[in-house]
């Protein structure tokens, strides 16, 4: 984990030959809400690419390098003292070259606040 302490997996499950079910919370009182934003907290974009690739390491058992995100849509802002629980979706599928290909949809309740498309290179 990059960020210590900035969330907790809750729960994971495989719902699917590829497709995988994360809930995880997040942590309200880190250090990165103090600064974006005071008094506003947002989940910076960037820690949520973040997180996905985190999850997709655990599940490929690899360590991943990013080469592109495409359809990167964020939905809603997520305010971790509102909504600290979110359930990500990811289907996951590699390829003959070590390509880690990643649907992802974020949601906290039934809002859906992220979608994105990204390939990551296994190193």
């Amino acid at each position: 984990m990059v960020l210590k302490d900035f969330y907790k997996v809750l729960s994971e499950e495989k719902t699917g030959d590829a497709k995988f079910n994360f809930r995880i919370l997040v942590n309200a009182n880190h250090e990165v809400f103090q600064g974006h934003f005071p008094g506003n907290p947002i989940m910076p974009g960037v820690c949520m690419i973040q997180i996905i690739k985190e999850l997709t390491e655990s599940i490929t058992k690899s360590s991943l390098m990013i080469q592109t995100l495409t359809n990167v849509k964020f939905m809603a802002l997520i305010n971790p003292e509102t909504n600290p629980e979110l359930r990500l979706e990811l289907d996951i599928t590699t390829t003959e070259d070590d390509l880690v290909k990643v649907k992802n949809t974020t949601y906290f309740n039934d809002t859906v606040a992220l979608k994105l498309s990204n390939v990551y290179k296994k190193l």
